[in-house]
This record gives C-alpha cells, structure tokens and sequence, in this order.
C-alpha cells in the first residue's frame, strides 16, 4: 500500500485535510499528517517510509529525499516550485508537480486589493485617486496574470502585458495589449504587477534601471517572489525618486530599510497570495488526485522537473 504524507509546517485549513485524505484513502493508499513541525528533524523521521509528499511553502531538498527511500512524487499544492530541488529529485528519479492555477484567482483578488488600498492612501483619511483609467501592466501572463488582467479590466483600467514565453496574439485574444518587451511594459504602464517565478533568468531582474523607467507616482506590486527584486537598488531608487511605491505580499530581506519609506511601501506580514478557504482547498485537493493519478496511472501532466 502507497503511504502519502501530507507534510505542512504552515497546515491546510481543516477541511481541506479532510478532502485530500479522501481522495488518498478511497484510491486505497495510507494517509500520514505532519502539521506545524518546527525542525527539520521531524520532517526527516516522517518521510522515512512515505512514497509520496504533499507540501506547501515546506522546504524539500536532497537530505530529506535521500531520508525518504521509497519517495517517488513531490507536489507542491500552488504554482511555484523553487522550494524544491529539482536537481536533486531529477538525479533519484522523483517526480515534482505544482498545481498550476488552483491559487490564481485567490492572488488576483490580492493584487487588486492591494491596489486600492494603496490608491487611496492606505485608508489613512486623506484623499486618494482610482483605478479608473490607469495602465497596468503585467509582467508574465500566465494563470495569475490572467486572472489580473480579468478582475483589473472590471476596473476599467487599460491593461498590457509582456511575457517572454507567451505569444503576443495569445495575449492580444484576451482583450489585452502586448508588450514588446519588459522595458516598454515598465516604460508605458502606471501600475506594474509583477508574476514572474524566482529562475536564475529573472532572480534580481527588477532593478533600478526597469523600475526608474516607471512614469511619475507609479506603484510597483510584486505577489511572485521577493527573490526577482534587486533590493539594494530598489531602496536606492525609492530614496531618489520620492513619487514611487513598492507594494508586496511578501516581506523583503531588507524589511527595515523599506520601512524608511513611509507611505511608499508596505508588505503584509507574510505572503498572502494563496490565503483564502477556497484556494488552500482547491491546491490541496489537486495536490491528492495528481499524486492518486501517477501513482496508479504513471500521469505525469504536472512534472516540472525532467
């Protein structure tokens, strides 16, 4: 019998575990819970005899794969992926998923909230302005970016996209207009909201060139990964250009020197993307049926390793 470890130091809510230990038990597999362990250790002695791993934010790397002998899939319930060694896992021949989309509109209504919590002054009781007529831009148009274009389009804001891998016309069919390229994004938007994943191609890849180009009291929102900010330069620049905001729902390495810019910036107190009842069961239960799906019928729709 398959033994699958649901292994969450921050847990799925409640019916959520219920679901996905549904959907392992009925396909006749065991079901093993570890929730809210504080050491590495733990997560170790748990994957000792597990044949497949559901985490979310969990950190799964070469020690814990080689304590988890029998291990044969990791699925990451939400889109990325970056805290999983994919190397590591491609080199024991342990397949990784995501669950691509099942948070997307979650951190699509995220953005836009964001957004008018910022426009209008943080709430402070001052006049603010609207999103009415605003160009945003999104940078990569995948099933967030989508979902942004979507919600932000109700807004009446005029919104664009680039991204690199997605083909202009695909883009233009969703009542959106594409980019050239990053720079003319940047360039030509007053809002950019950032959804790009942490790669070695796009790590530190939003610097102060990009973000200065931005039009005069432009708003830079990042909901992707903190790692894709050149911090140094993005402090530097804010310290410059005092109409700028940096809006982020996750929480930067340099916290303290952003703070600096009060009225400028804000981060929540931990990432916020994936933190509705609805997207922490979707991801959770897609996370149950992907790993149900290889284990008895080798799918492999979701690998992101090779």
């Amino acid at each position: 019998m398959a033994k699958v470890l649901i292994a969450t130091e921050k847990p799925f809510a409640a019916p959520a575990v219920a679901g996905i230990k549904e959907i392992i038990e009925g396909a006749g597999f065991e079901c093993a819970l570890l929730e809210k362990y504080t050491e590495k250790a733990q997560l170790l002695t748990a994957v000792a005899d597990v044949d497949a791993i559901i985490i979310r934010s969990d950190k799964i790397d070469a020690e814990v794969m080689d304590a988890a002998k029998q291990l044969k899939i990791v699925v990451r319930a939400g889109a990325g992926y970056d805290n999983v060694d994919l190397d590591a896992a491609t080199a024991r021949k342990i397949v990784v998923m995501n669950t691509p989309g099942q948070n997307a509109n979650a951190v699509a209504e995220l953005v836009l909230g964001l957004l008018v919590f910022t426009v209008r002054n943080f709430y402070n009781g001052k006049s603010g302005s609207e999103l009415l007529g605003k160009k945003l831009g999104i940078l990569a148009f995948g099933n967030v970016g989508r979902n942004v274009a979507r919600i932000a389009k109700g807004f009446g804001m005029e919104v664009s996209a680039y991204d690199a891998y997605c083909p202009a016309d695909v883009i233009e069919a969703a009542g959106v207009k594409a980019a050239k390229n990053q720079e003319e994004l940047f360039k030509t938007c007053d809002i950019v909201s950032l959804h790009i994943p942490a790669t070695a191609e796009t790590k530190q890849s939003i610097n102060k060139a990009l973000v200065g180009s931005m039009k005069k009291a432009a708003i830079l929102i990042n909901t992707a990964r903190k790692e894709v900010i050149n911090e140094p330069e993005l402090i530097e620049l804010l310290a410059e250009r005092t109409d700028l905001k940096y809006i982020t729902d996750i929480k930067p390495d340099a916290d303290e020197e952003f703070q600096k810019f009060e009225g400028r910036y804000f981060s929540t107190p931990k990432k916020m993307g994936a933190q509705t009842a609805e997207a922490n069961t979707n991801a959770g239960l897609a996370a149950a049926n992907q790993i149900v799906g290889f284990i008895k019928d080798g799918i492999t729709k979701f690998q992101v390793n090779k």
